[in-house]
């Protein structure tokens, strides 16, 4: 049921107050007064606290700063006289005895009365004594019908000209942005580029920055990782390149789910965080990485709140990723921790959204010790698939080596003698192997000369790599993943190197 069906079926019922939670004032203010012009023959009374009534000559600035008195409007008027009652921010003064009374004895009149009391506010706060009295109702950000509709009205207004795939990815990356917002957005990109063009798209992704940085919980990442900066690991390239318009119109209209997301099992270091970084940039959503840590609150009822917000927030900005790294660490040992069931409340949130969520929100975790990760979180239908990354093979090696030099030497990156780095690296991990090129770097430049091959092979024989160090829980790890129990990111078979 859409929101002006909703509302009109609240009316009709005489629901005496109704609470509606939105950032869109000046929107659903809007929508209200078309709403109740097209169908209820009522007079509309709009109040806030600094200007009073307005809207009404009779009435003008009456009950300015004063919230009692906006209420003692209701019991003036005639019971005859149909009319509703638009009290903005008043959730700030339910907490006052005299307005919270006052609400109880006016609700009598109104169930009998064709009068209604609509607040609206940006969050809900409602005390217990006046629960069973308030009916919230969630007005929602604009879906895509109504974007589309908008950039439509705007573009012709500006006598601009741009194709259907362009608008495709304008309306895409406004979804989570009131149209207010939306407007200042364009306003802006036409004082900068004279026109709207691709570009666009960078100034649409960091206004929604703007709506993440109100939480402490996400964090906005901007990422330039790209999928061909991923060594080996080809069968979840191929996976990844195949849904990357999932997010698209085209897709929704050949009837295809939205896509939930990814759970990369690996050791350390084999490009599960980078993966994270290059889905987003070569899908062009936001990337919001969850602080797990930030999510669990010492104040009992605060951790599964927090855990609302991020989904929230993520549902309000998507289509976006959301990246939680080490997801392992979040829910290990549930039914020791100790925290009162608290742990095992907000597993049982999330993975009931992960497998119910609608929005666009594609989740990307990560986890190095499977062992320690809930059977609920791993089995099939919370996400579209888990993939294990295992340490790249001679190959894969070789191909990160070409990688990572040639970012750091564009020009000469053909120099280097690739299949020695990949035979003297065996073990080694995409991140080692990053790491083990600049040790080599930073040998040259203290000889004041350029690195070559023998430096980073000097390198590589200094470090001893991570599953060297840890050999029986990666050959365990290893040995899970050859059980056929989760698809392998590879195509070569797992082997010890």
């Amino acid at each position: 049921m859409n929101f002006n069906n909703e509302l009109m079926l609240l009316l009709k019922a005489r629901y005496p107050i109704i609470y509606i939670h939105t950032i869109e004032e000046d929107r659903v203010e809007y929508l209200i007064r078309k709403t109740i012009k097209t169908n209820l023959n009522r007079s509309i009374y709009s109040w806030d606290f600094i200007d009073g009534y307005t809207n009404n000559p009779n009435n003008e600035g009456f009950a300015k700063r004063n919230p009692l008195q906006a209420l003692e409007l209701v019991e003036r008027l005639t019971s005859e006289t149909p009319a509703l009652f638009l009290l903005k921010d008043f959730n700030r003064f339910l907490t006052d005895i005299s307005v919270s009374r006052k609400l109880k004895n006016i609700s009598r009149i109104l169930k009998l009365r064709p009068k209604t009391i609509i607040i609206i506010s940006s969050e809900i706060n409602i005390p217990s004594e006046l629960q069973d009295l308030i009916t919230v109702l969630d007005f929602q950000l604009p879906n895509e019908n109504e974007i589309n509709q908008e950039l439509n009205r705007l573009i012709l207004s500006l006598n601009i000209e741009i194709d259907s795939n362009l608008l495709e990815k304008l309306t895409r990356a406004c979804q989570g942005l009131s149209l207010e917002r939306i407007r200042r957005v364009l306003a802006k990109i036409i004082a900068t580029y004279k026109t709207i063009n691709d570009s666009s798209i960078e100034f649409l992704l960091n206004e929604k920055k703007q709506v993440i940085s109100q939480t402490q919980i996400l964090e906005y990442w901007s990422s330039a990782e790209k999928i061909q900066n991923l060594g080996g690991v080809d069968i979840l390239k191929d996976w990844l390149k195949k849904r990357k318009t999932s997010f698209s119109i085209q897709a929704s209209n050949y009837g295809l789910p939205t896509p939930r997301g990814l759970l990369l099992i690996g050791i350390q270091g084999t490009g599960k965080s980078l993966t994270a970084k290059a889905i987003a940039t070569e899908w062009q959503v936001p990337l919001l990485k969850l602080d797990v840590g930030k999510l669990f609150g010492g104040i009992v009822g605060e951790s599964e709140s927090r855990l609302r917000q991020m989904i929230n927030v993520a549902e309000t900005v998507s289509p976006c990723i959301l990246w939680i790294d080490e997801i392992d660490k979040a829910f290990t040992n549930l039914e020791s921790s100790g925290d009162s069931g608290t742990s095992n409340r907000v597993l049982g949130t999330f993975i009931s959204w992960l497998s119910e969520k609608t929005k666009p929100v594609f989740v990307v975790a990560t986890a190095n010790n499977v062992e320690r990760l809930p059977l609920e979180v791993i089995r099939k239908g919370r996400f579209d698939e888990i993939f294990f990354l295992d340490l790249p093979q001679q190959q894969e090696r070789k191909h990160i080596f070409q990688i990572h030099i040639q970012e750091f030497r564009p020009k000469t990156w053909q120099l280097f003698d690739y299949d020695k780095l990949a035979k003297l690296s065996a073990s080694f991990s995409g991140a080692e192997i990053r790491q083990s090129i600049i040790d080599a770097m930073y040998y040259a430049f203290y000889e004041n000369r350029e690195f070559t091959t023998d430096d980073i092979c000097e390198s590589l024989k200094e470090v001893i790599p991570l599953a060297q160090l840890e050999d029986k829980q990666t050959l365990k790890l290893q040995s899970w993943a050859s059980s056929g129990r989760i698809r392998l990111a590879s195509s070569k078979p797992i082997y010890i190197n």
